[in-house]
């Protein structure tokens, strides 16, 4: 005897579940969005994972390179230019060094008074000579010379202002004025080489020029001469006698 069972009892029926059976995950990209290009279905679904982007250069730190290279690419054009211009003005005028000399010294005055100071009064005769042919000479203002025994200044002076020609010869007189106190070590040799009659004497002078190429007046520079003399005495009023001179030039810029 069969018996039927009635909808309503096939709907009350309780299926089996399995508990361990793995639980539907849900993607990480949605389907409609993990497709390919072709609109195929991925295999499996693809995470989208941030991405780091670098930070573009600096743009000030490739203006100062450029501004840099500017600067060094100038001062280089510079120094060239100014090289050549230096060149071409040498061999156009084939500058010389003037010469100069102490041709002559004058005791006019030259006493000691009990404190070992010295007083002196020099007039000493200069040559300046200009060999150049296209070159003058501005004797300019702020010259400075002086008269020196072992190293004490005995006295000093100034050279006038003026010009000096092309291959021109200048014979300037100069009197030098001074007071300078020696020790007692000091005046004994002055003693004994005025017996001999061999006193060095030292004479320096720094003199301001500016040089005129043709018609260009360039700038200042400072002419260094320096003599050594040996004199036969220091005598006042005597005729004295220079037995050795040699004299050395430069210049300073």
């Amino acid at each position: 005897m069969t018996t039927k069972q009635s909808p309503m009892a096939d709907q009350q029926r309780i299926h089996p579940v399995d508990v361990e059976a793995p639980q539907p995950t849900v993607p990480l990209v949605p389907r409609e969005l993990s497709r390919s290009e072709k609109g195929d279905p991925e295999p499996y679904p693809r995470r989208t994972l941030p991405v780091a982007h670098s930070r573009p250069p600096k743009k000030h730190r490739s203006c100062c390179c450029r501004f840099l290279c500017c600067t060094i690419c100038t001062i280089i054009l510079l120094v060239v230019a100014v090289a050549a211009t230096l060149g071409i003005l040498y061999l156009v005028f084939d500058p010389k060094l003037p010469k100069y000399s102490v041709d002559r010294l004058r005791v006019t005055a030259f006493s000691v008074d009990q404190n070992l100071t010295a007083h002196a009064t020099f007039e000493v005769t200069v040559t300046a000579t200009n060999p150049n042919k296209g070159i003058g000479i501005y004797y300019v203002s702020g010259s400075r010379l002086n008269v020196l025994y072992s190293g004490y200044d005995l006295c000093q002076g100034t050279l006038p202002e003026f010009y000096q020609g092309h291959r021109n010869t200048t014979v300037l007189g100069v009197v030098l004025t001074g007071d300078v106190q020696l020790g007692s070590t000091v005046m004994n040799e002055l003693q004994q080489q005025q017996q001999t009659g061999t006193v060095p004497l030292d004479f320096k002078g720094d003199v301001p020029v500016r040089v005129k190429l043709g018609g260009l007046k360039l700038w200042k520079v400072t002419s260094r001469v320096r003599c050594s003399l040996v004199v036969d005495s220091l005598t006042a009023n005597n005729q004295i006698r220079i037995k050795n001179s040699s004299c050395k030039f430069s210049l300073k810029l």
